[in-house]
């Protein structure tokens, strides 16, 4: 059975930092790209972040680019998203989804992620 599991999410205020994690199973972790997307109230999925664990590439949204960072740790089937310098327009659900590492590109389609977790809040008050 796959699963992902997003977890870490919680309230924080503007310029603070949280850390996300995606704890995987059930599929060839080694052989999958792991991304985040998120989605505010009324509004539709935005990519966030997504690394393949074939080759290490990562890939961030613009709006996320110098404060995000992702990272995988193979052996723990986890990837993480530091979030650091965080703003109220950060506010949103987050989710993980997989999808394979072959072909990547395009990269944000949601359609092109096979699996998905269930998400976490993120609240960034100001």
């Amino acid at each position: 059975e796959v699963q992902l599991q997003a977890s870490g999410g919680g309230l924080v205020q503007a310029g603070g930092s949280l850390r996300l994690s995606c704890a995987t199973s059930g599929f060839a972790f080694d052989d999958y790209a792991i991304g985040w997307f998120r989605q505010a109230p009324g509004k539709d999925h935005e990519g966030v972040s997504v690394i393949s664990n074939l080759d290490g590439s990562t890939y961030y949204a613009d709006a996320v680019k110098g404060r995000f960072t992702i990272s995988t740790d193979v052996a723990k089937k986890t990837v993480y998203l530091q979030m650091n310098g965080l703003k109220p327009e950060d506010t949103a659900g987050y989710y993980c989804a997989a999808r394979s590492a072959y072909a990547l590109h395009p990269i944000w389609p949601i359609n092109l992620y096979t699996y998905w977790g269930q998400g976490t809040l993120v609240t960034v008050s100001s």
